[in-house]
């Protein structure tokens, strides 16, 4: 006779799920929007993790169409059709020396392949992944919901459920809201998920930091998220409508504005008080994006180490029945600077080794704010 377990594939793995999904989600939420393209595809491979699946061994064929599938993706919708090219060459040369012969692990593959776009193009963002279950169509990704009712319409009742839950006892990427003195104000994010899971979150931590003098925000361990979501959390530090980053599509040849929102939830940090943003290694994509265009915007001093360096914002691409790559297809394109942050990172204003930079934040606050000279910048 079978067990419950048997009959019930899913409800033997739950326990496994529910122990695991604190760890597993916030980095999954980030990856959700780095795309700003996937609802449930991008969720996809944390429920393809945990439930029962046989053993995947990759053959010849498995390897040749990724190879091929991979060139033909990156040739129509990498953001430097060039680099396409050159990748291309190196694909097919190691290819036909044999190479990727006799690889039938496909994590091994994948992380082979990884490292040869990197040779290439050193784009962080841009990566194959293997997938112990069947990885979807491209056409099962569609563009980014505009709103939380979309988002429901496009999502299975047990996804909304489960979020639902999540959404009631995580921080949402808002891990910290402080007053460290009287006049300085402290703000952790970690994350930028899609603006209408987080604007809650933000107004109760702009309201809550609103009577404050200057204001440390700490994204030295931030993942990463959406666009949108960096231009929401900007609105708070500016006094009027601003421009802040075009995003180009290879697909469509069209550029987008990004803009700062005119009505906000919480009350207004302004465009005059201090901001220091504390920044690092740890600082990706999205939290770059906010460091990079608050520097621009001359509104911040960037106290820390250089960041990450991930500037374009991608989707994943079917390579096969276990096979994808996150390719970028579109790049960010600061109208003051006409460039980005990709390979670079963002370099700080004042250098400070990451143990020492949030002393040495507070120490730069105490000066503007009293009218003291400034720490000396970074060289």
């Amino acid at each position: 006779m079978n067990s419950p377990h048997t009959k019930n594939p899913r409800a033997a793995i739950r326990g496994k799920e529910m122990k695991k999904k604190w760890i597993v989600i916030p980095s999954l939420l980030v990856l959700t929007v780095i795309g700003a393209y996937a609802t449930m595809p991008v969720w996809w491979p944390f429920w393809d993790e945990y439930r029962p699946r046989q053993k995947v061994v990759v053959d010849s064929a498995m390897r040749v169409e990724a190879v091929d599938t991979l060139v033909a993706k990156l040739n129509d919708h990498y953001v430097f059709p060039d680099k396409a090219k050159q990748i291309e060459a190196v694909l097919r040369q190691r290819h036909h020396e044999g190479k990727y012969d006799g690889m039938t692990d496909g994590e091994q593959l994948a992380k082979q392949l990884t490292d040869d776009l990197h040779g290439v193009a050193h784009d962080l963002h841009m990566k194959v992944r293997f997938s112990r279950g069947l990885v979807p169509p491209d056409d099962a990704v569609g563009p980014p919901p505009a709103s939380q009712a979309e988002w429901e319409q496009r999502t299975n009742f047990g996804m909304r459920l489960f979020f639902g839950v999540y959404r009631r006892l995580s921080n949402l990427g808002v891990e910290k809201v402080d007053h460290l003195s009287p006049n300085i104000g402290y703000l952790q994010v970690s994350g930028f998920p899609p603006p209408f899971f987080v604007a809650e979150k933000y107004a109760a931590a702009m309201d809550k930091l609103a009577d404050t003098d200057g204001l440390i925000v700490d994204l030295r361990e931030n993942r990463g998220g959406g666009p949108q979501t960096v231009a929401l959390l900007v609105s708070y530090f500016v006094d009027q409508r601003t421009r802040l980053n075009d995003i180009w599509d290879r697909d469509t040849g069209i550029s987008i504005q990004q803009w700062t929102e005119d009505k906000l939830d919480g009350k207004r940090y302004g465009g005059k008080k201090p901001v220091v943003i504390l920044a690092g290694p740890g600082t990706r994509s999205a939290g770059e994006d906010f460091t990079y265009t608050m520097q621009a915007l001359k509104r911040a001093t960037v106290i820390g180490e250089r960041t990450w360096g991930g500037a374009h914002p991608t989707r994943p691409y079917r390579l096969g029945d276990h096979f994808f790559a996150v390719i970028p297809s579109r790049r960010t394109i600061s109208p003051i600077t006409h460039t980005n942050w990709e390979g670079v990172g963002v370099m700080p204003d004042v250098a400070a080794a990451p143990d020492k930079a949030l002393e040495a934040a507070k120490e730069l606050l105490q000066r503007q704010i009293h009218g003291a000279a400034p720490l000396s910048a970074a060289k």
